[in-house]
């Protein structure tokens, strides 16, 4: 039966979400379009924030540890000088790359992309702004997939329209036009701690701000100490349990930041890196029109389903809050598609990964041993760390280590958390086996190639079964 409706699905966004939501509808046969308010494809995702940051993190690494670099220090000879534009043009290249490959699946998949500004009329009626003219278009449903952006703290100048800003947010850190002496970073979420890490290992004195006891502190509490640790060997400033009271520009030449906290505390910096959460791109949809409301920070609230409170309207992705990650959002956009059109799927479930892409790297997967104590769940650890591991002494990456948290008499595998080398990667060994309800004997018995960091899972699980026959009560 043919829909009244000029497309089938609308999608709002085309970062991850807005993706594969896109095109799990296409190929479910739908009439499908995309509207983007970029000129380019992507989202956020690809323009401002996943994408950026890592190949960011990247360039860094091979810039700093390239082989160019160790060779050149061992002969005696000046090492490279590394610049803002280098490392920009490897992350300029990578976005233009991903951002074609984008558009062209989307038109493989017959998908109309339209760029311009989106806004309700009705439910079923959206307005599209943009430069080829306006028109409306009329959809049976419509996937939010808008995304985010930083907040910036109430009171703290505006700099974002300046060509060389010394207040930034993770939107616009590509304007620095060189590598700052010092650096404060106001909030230690998984965009704080990233590039944080990333310049204090350009050599940046770095002060971190964290309200809270500990960055990132939704992760394994042993695991983030652990990071800390390591950060600090970069000289790497950590403080927590702060709250910033004053952000300010000292109009001396040259400006610099000032930055005061509740404590009485105060610094100064050349630049600062505003990290204090992220606000839905929701202004300018009229959603009001839609029969929908947003919260103070954006974010719409969604069922099971991803729909929200209007049955034909889905949303997806950073928009709908925590976890927030490029991967779940694009679970989510195709789980919004299948369910908006009655196609059985799999839920997402609570076993996927996390993935922090500091320096080093941390990744985890199921329980923390916080959450399991609160939750009063009787639990073991087996730990390996890097130095007893081979492939972790031939790449001189000794730092890491792989914790596996085990069911006490199940000895089912409730939590695996990894700081170092392809910690992000080797993370999905582990979820592999929470999401297939295995445990201890799996990894005793599995043959793990060598020399290789999954090694690490053997020598864990070993630890984690001496623990448990040394505190079984006889």
């Amino acid at each position: 039966m043919t829909s009244a409706y000029e497309y089938d699905l609308a999608v709002i966004g085309s970062g991850p979400a807005g993706q594969h939501g896109a095109i799990q509808a296409a190929k479910l046969g739908k009439r499908v379009a995309v509207i983007e308010m970029r000129k380019g494809i992507g989202g956020v995702s690809v323009h401002l924030g996943t994408l950026p940051s890592k190949t960011f993190r990247e360039a860094v690494i091979s810039l700093k540890r390239g082989t160019v670099q160790r060779s050149l220090e061992a002969v005696g000879a000046d090492p490279i000088r590394m610049t803002m534009p280098m490392l920009l043009e490897r992350v300029n290249s990578v976005i233009q790359e991903e951002q074609q490959l984008i558009r062209s699946n989307l038109i493989r998949n017959d998908i109309k992309i339209f760029n311009g500004f989106a806004s309700f009329i009705d439910p079923n009626t959206i307005a599209v702004d943009s430069a080829e003219g306006d028109r409306q278009i009329t959809t049976s449903f419509t996937l939010l997939a808008c995304g985010t952006r930083p907040v910036v703290p109430v009171g703290c100048p505006d700099h974002s329209n300046e060509s060389q800003p010394i207040i930034l947010t993770s939107d616009n850190i590509g304007a620095l036009a060189d590598i700052p002496r010092t650096m404060i970073v106001v909030g230690g979420g998984v965009i704080g701690i990233e590039y944080a890490s990333y310049f204090a290992e350009l050599g940046t004195k770095v002060t971190l701000i964290e309200r809270t006891d500990r960055p990132i502190s939704f992760m394994d509490h042993e695991t983030v100490d652990e990071m800390i640790h390591e950060m600090r060997t970069h000289d790497m400033i950590f403080r927590c349990k702060e709250n910033v009271t004053k952000i300010a520009v000292i109009d001396d030449a040259p400006k610099r930041v000032l930055v005061e906290l509740e404590s009485g505390k105060r610094m100064t910096a050349d630049v600062a890196l505003i990290c204090a959460g992220r606000q839905g791109c929701t202004e300018g949809l009229h959603l009001e029109c839609a029969g929908i409301e947003a919260d103070n920070r954006g974010r719409i609230k969604v069922d099971e389903a991803y729909r929200t409170s209007v049955p034909c309207i889905f949303a997806a992705g950073d928009l709908i809050g925590f976890p927030a990650l490029a991967a779940t959002s694009a679970a989510q956009g195709r789980i919004a598609a299948c369910q908006m059109f009655d196609i059985p799927v799999t839920p997402m479930g609570d076993d996927y990964p996390y993935g922090i892409y500091a320096i080093p790297e941390m990744s985890s997967a199921g329980a923390s041993e916080q959450k399991l104590t609160e939750a009063r769940v009787p639990y073991e650890i087996g730990v390996a760390r890097y130095s007893e591991i081979a492939r972790g002494k031939i790449a001189a990456t000794s730092d890491g280590f792989l914790k596996l948290i085990f069911h006490r008499e199940t000895k089912v595998l409730l939590g695996v958390h990894i700081l170092g080398s392809n910690a992000t990667e080797l993370v999905h060994i582990g979820q592999a086996v929470l999401r297939l309800g295995g445990g201890l004997e799996f990894f005793l018995s599995n043959v793990f190639n060598y020399p290789t960091y999954a090694e690490c899972y053997k020598v864990a699980a070993y630890n984690a079964a001496n623990n448990l026959r040394n505190n079984t009560v006889q």
